[in-house]
């Protein structure tokens, strides 16, 4: 690929990686609640979504969400009740001492990658966004397979950046949590976004082609 092209695409791709959305906020949430490293690891479910969308993408199978308006808002509401699940569970959940946070570790990130995994997949945007924004540095005489994979894997590689950056916020937030009662409202304004969160996705309209 030219030059030209990654230094317009590295800046504007690593601007939609950071932008705040229900993944990023679970980043936070995550780090407060388990630390910085098993945030990341929990974020590569995230990732594992990703790299699933971008090969339907590659293959054209994406298309079936720009033509099929039932598959489109079939998959934006479950994305809808699992956002919804999420704030629910948040907003309940019992503040734990640091004992309890080490205890289960390994149960605890698989756990962590399954929700980033149904957040991501649960979000039919994403997907449009591969077919969408991904083509239009995509050079036509040349071979598209590889520059699409270039360009997948320069995403995935600043996706996880951002999801290591959401997750030191965390840990930085982590020390104005002490006490109970800031980690109880810390929690639920988290429930709360997801919730807004929910709201915003089941707004969505499909892409019109």
């Amino acid at each position: 690929m030219e030059i030209s092209t990654l230094i317009l695409f590295l800046p504007a791709c690593f601007a939609l990686n950071l932008a705040p959305g229900p993944n990023n906020l679970l980043s936070i949430n995550n780090a407060t609640r388990y630390g910085f490293r098993t945030s990341c690891i929990g974020g590569i479910g995230r990732i594992i979504a990703f790299i699933v969308m971008l090969s339907l993408a590659s293959f054209g199978l994406a298309v079936v969400l720009h033509t099929s308006e039932l598959v489109f808002y079939m998959v934006k509401l479950v994305g809808v009740v699992y956002l919804l699940y999420l704030a629910q569970q948040l907003w309940r959940a019992p503040v734990e001492t640091l004992a309890l946070l080490t205890a289960g570790k390994a149960k605890t990130q698989f756990k962590l990658a399954k929700q980033e995994f149904w957040v991501a997949a649960g979000n039919p945007k994403a997907i449009l966004m591969f077919t969408a924004f991904l083509p239009q540095f995509v050079n036509p005489s040349q071979p598209a397979e590889h520059q699409f994979a270039i360009l997948g894997a320069l995403f995935l590689l600043l996706e996880f950046t951002a999801i290591m950056i959401y997750a030191w916020m965390g840990i930085h937030m982590q020390r104005l949590l002490v006490k109970p009662k800031a980690k109880k409202l810390f929690n639920r304004g988290c429930a709360t976004l997801l919730t807004l969160a929910s709201f915003g996705l089941l707004l969505t309209q499909r892409a019109r082609s």
